[in-house]
């Protein structure tokens, strides 16, 4: 959440409340001027231009005027108070739940007695018993903390740019390992700047680990963050290969497990073996010298050469 510069001294104890930073006041107070005689000057010549058509020029001019002061005033007034809305969209959320859950308490408290309250508090509790609506509802709180704690993380210890303008936090959802969070990089952030504190901000998620990756191939300031709180592939699986045997039973007292030998492929036809072809046995010439047999490997001469007479050579 960003800072101010409103300063309001604590009760009793002397300190001060900021509420918006000093650099984001001085930001949109500046902003706010521009916002201002950039919408009279064009509201004031547009009006010129189509009041010029009904009546006389002069007289358009000074129609003008008004007109541009009056949309220069309104745009003045929301650049001015941006920071402020922004904070209260921020806490939309939270408001909006506490108003109807107050609004509602107080409604029912003037029209019911003592026992309809109760049995209304006894059926809105009854769910949460149930540990899949229990998970389900904590999943997406967390999803509500997370972004909180997101802004904190950019307010703190993550350099913004010079205007102090934060990144733009965007939808989050629950993963089976944590929440996913997109966000959008203002001007002055980059992705790097966010991995060199991942660390950090797994502290103030209250997580193990977070991943920041880009969410898109074109536009580097859009990224996806992973906040990882626990290891879904760490749990042990049963395995039909694995025997279940207590460990306090004797190697020699385990009993025998079948260990398959080959896939059963009930949609693939048995195919006899092919057998092994017979080696190939090379000639021999057998060769007379000085009386003796003697025995010589024959060589095989190539496909398509003239084949010498063996008798020639006898």
């Amino acid at each position: 959440m960003s800072k101010s510069s409103s300063r309001r001294p604590l009760k009793g104890k002397g300190g001060t409340v900021t509420v918006i930073e000093a650099k984001v006041h001085r930001s949109s107070a500046r902003n706010a001027k521009v916002a201002f005689w950039l919408s009279l000057v064009t509201v004031w010549a547009l009006t010129t231009a189509v009041a010029a058509s009904y009546v006389h020029p002069i007289v358009a001019v000074f129609l003008g005027v008004p007109a541009g002061l009056l949309v220069a005033g309104v745009v003045w007034a929301l650049v001015r108070v941006w920071p402020v809305l922004r904070l209260l969209w921020w806490w939309s959320l939270e408001i909006t739940t506490v108003v109807g859950l107050v609004a509602g308490w107080v409604q029912l408290a003037a029209h019911t007695n003592l026992v309809v309250r109760l049995v209304v508090l006894a059926a809105i509790a009854a769910p949460f018993a149930v540990g899949r609506v229990r998970r389900f509802v904590m999943a997406w709180l967390w999803c509500v903390i997370v972004r909180h704690r997101l802004r904190v993380c950019f307010a703190q210890f993550i350099v913004a740019n010079q205007s102090g303008s934060l990144p733009l936090i965007g939808p989050a959802r629950p993963t089976p390992v944590g929440e996913r969070v997109w966000i959008y990089l203002r001007p002055g952030l980059s992705h790097a700047d966010l991995v060199s504190r991942l660390d950090k901000m797994a502290v103030a998620c209250h997580a193990s680990t977070v991943l920041a990756e880009r969410a898109s191939s074109r536009n580097a300031a859009v990224l996806r963050l992973d906040i990882k709180r626990r290891e879904v592939l760490g749990d042990k699986v049963t395995s039909p290969l694995v025997a279940v045997v207590p460990d306090d039973i004797e190697p020699a007292e385990r009993p025998a497990v079948d260990v398959p030998t080959a896939l059963d492929l009930p949609d693939v036809a048995d195919t006899p073996a092919t057998p092994k072809p017979a080696p190939a046995v090379k000639p021999t010439l057998t060769a007379v010298k000085n009386g003796k047999d003697k025995t010589a490997p024959a060589t095989v001469p190539p496909t398509g050469a003239p084949v010498d007479d063996l008798e020639d050579w006898i």
